[in-house]
């Protein structure tokens, strides 16, 4: 597949005028852009720019408030509730994060925990920001239901993923877990389509609820749990987290993110704690516990040199066919 090469920077501007002109406003376009540009360089590149294309589908169909004002309330000092205004996902964080890392210094442990936005796109990005400022962060949110908990069974959960990070002794290569309760997420079903590939036995079923390696009848079926059971429980779990504590839709009761009118109604939580406040030398102990696993053949996530912002020399690669549907939307 054709690919064409960006300076970070000139992602970040493309991400940025391309939501401007989809229907959003200017804190909306440079929050999704910094996260889009930051799944790229950093976390998961599907939902980059490819998951772009829904966010400014989205715009312009009013599925997001490109003009979301989000309201951030405070009911106990260890506790930050956002409500997204039917906006973006990493908006209502940004308004929030400064304030979030500052209480976690002070108390040890917050939370914050929001409803009413888009899906909340790459996870890892929120928990990797707050391993950037030297606290350990899991974050759960929920998504329109297309996952069953059983073969056979209808989708009741969304691919309901989590993530998790860690400050480590290099402060910029923190430790960095994002994965999703499904076996799969759902932006890799959707590519395993465009391109007519199969997909493994296990990943889903068809919408006559039997499994399928056909990933174009899987997208008119349902994902399937990681692990059975047990992420099926996993993915209850970031239910009664993620929709349950914020006040946001159950995943049943949320629209398509890709098609209608009606705004999603996520749901994301964040703990966040301070490990310094118990042992000052938890980055350095965690470093090397990681070390001695990886000796042993396990692999370990992140550690990885990340950043909040953009340097000169970062560079972006995407396909070409998804760049000309973006410049579609100029």
């Amino acid at each position: 597949m054709e690919q064409q090469t960006l300076s970070a920077h000139e992602a970040e501007i493309l991400a940025e005028r391309a939501c401007l002109a989809a229907g959003a406003n200017h804190a909306t376009a440079r929050s999704l852009a910094k996260a889009t540009v930051s799944a790229e360089l950093f976390g998961r590149a599907g939902v980059g720019f490819p998951h772009l294309l829904d966010y400014l589908s989205s715009f312009r169909a009013g599925r997001i408030n490109g003009y979301a004002e989000p309201q951030l309330t405070s009911p106990l000092p260890a506790i930050m509730h956002s409500d997204a205004d039917g906006g973006i996902a990493q908006l209502g964080f940004d308004s929030a994060a400064s304030t979030l890392v500052e209480r976690t210094r002070e108390l040890g442990v917050t939370l914050f925990t929001q409803r009413n936005s888009y899906t909340t796109g790459e996870l890892g990005y929120y928990v990797r920001r707050l391993a950037l400022e030297g606290l350990i962060a899991f974050a759960v949110s929920n998504s329109p239901a297309v996952v069953a908990g059983a073969p056979g069974g209808q989708g009741v959960f969304g691919t309901n993923p989590m993530a998790f990070a860690a400050p480590l002794a290099d402060a910029i290569a923190p430790l960095v877990i994002d994965q999703a309760s499904s076996a799969t997420a759902f932006v890799n079903l959707a590519k395993a389509a465009e391109e007519g590939r199969e997909i493994p036995a296990g990943w889903a079923t068809d919408e006559t609820g039997s499994m399928t390696t056909d990933a174009t009848a899987a997208l008119r079926g349902t994902l399937l749990a990681f692990g059975g059971t047990k992420g099926a429980n996993v993915a209850l779990m970031v239910e009664c987290l993620a929709a349950g504590v914020s006040g946001a839709s159950w995943s049943l009761d949320m629209p398509d993110f890709q098609k209608g009118e009606r705004l999603i109604d996520a749901g994301m939580t964040i703990i966040a704690i301070q490990p310094t406040a118990i042992d000052a030398d938890f980055a350095t102990r965690l470093s090397r516990q990681l070390d001695r696993i990886a000796d042993r053949g396990t692999y370990v996530p992140g550690r990885r040199p990340v950043q909040n912002d953009v340097s000169e020399a970062d560079q972006v690669t995407i396909d070409t066919a998804v760049l000309e549907d973006i410049r579609r939307f100029l």
